[in-house]
């Protein structure tokens, strides 16, 4: 028997290409299918040069990405087993590499891993219904595809400990007002709107899309005057 794809992959007009997050009656929750096809999809959009951006979407009315599918974790013979199997892949790794902009649409539910994979997107927009929230502490665990790494170098670290040891959930005018979301618009429009900044990136040229992305996620990790040099390095390549 077939098993339903948990990704649906696009392309559309304009070099956009629109990857869905498909498991809408378990609130589109990762587990290893997804993973495996995240992967292939990401793999597209690296490799293909008539791909110039990504647009990131959950299917459904009810979530954008509500974690991690605990039901795998419970088949497992331990949660550390049920990880491991998810780190035989690195999807996350390969999300980062990719040079090319990426939109994040996100509704409803945003928990965990939802927050994750937002948050290797370059620019995020919620709809007014979004929720948001880090809940594996509460589980005995921590986050294990880059929450305790990404959520710091967005929101900085006090912020970032406050919703990982606390495991709160938040609106998505408090994300837009912690920095994790850019806009927040109604629900009818999200999708729209998202294409839409995804279209003005693409207004310029690819390689200075690709330039900028790196030169920041490059320089993070720099003391200030390299990071100033390889600035410099990288804009000289443009000129």
């Amino acid at each position: 028997m077939t098993k339903e794809p948990t990704v649906i992959y696009e392309k559309r007009d304009g070099g956009v290409a629109v990857l869905t997050l498909n498991r809408p009656s378990a609130l589109n929750a990762f587990n290893v299918q997804m993973r495996d096809e995240i992967h292939e999809a990401l793999t597209a959009v690296r490799d293909d040069d008539d791909v110039r951006g990504l647009l990131v979407r959950g299917a459904g009315e009810r979530a954008f990405c509500a974690g991690a599918d605990l039901t795998e974790f419970g088949s497992a013979p331990s949660q550390a087993i049920a990880r491991s199997v998810r780190w035989e892949r690195d999807v996350w790794g390969l999300w980062l590499s990719i040079t090319k902009p990426m939109v994040a649409a996100i509704h409803g539910y945003c928990l965990g891993s939802g927050i994750e994979i937002a948050s290797v997107c370059d620019v995020r927009i919620a709809s007014d219904d979004a929720v948001f929230g880090m809940p594996e502490v509460g589980l005995g665990l921590i986050p294990a595809a880059g929450g305790t790494q990404l959520l710091p170098r967005l929101l900085g670290q006090g912020r970032a400990l406050d919703l990982l040891l606390t495991g709160h959930r938040f609106t998505a005018p408090e994300a837009l007002r912690y920095g994790l979301v850019s806009q927040v618009v109604s629900r009818d429009i999200l999708e729209r709107r998202a294409l839409d900044t995804l279209h003005t990136m693409l207004g310029a040229p690819s390689e200075a899309l690709a330039a900028a992305k790196r030169t920041v996620s490059d320089g993070l990790d720099l003391p200030l005057a390299a990071a100033l040099a390889l600035e410099r390095r990288i804009g000289m390549t443009l000129a």
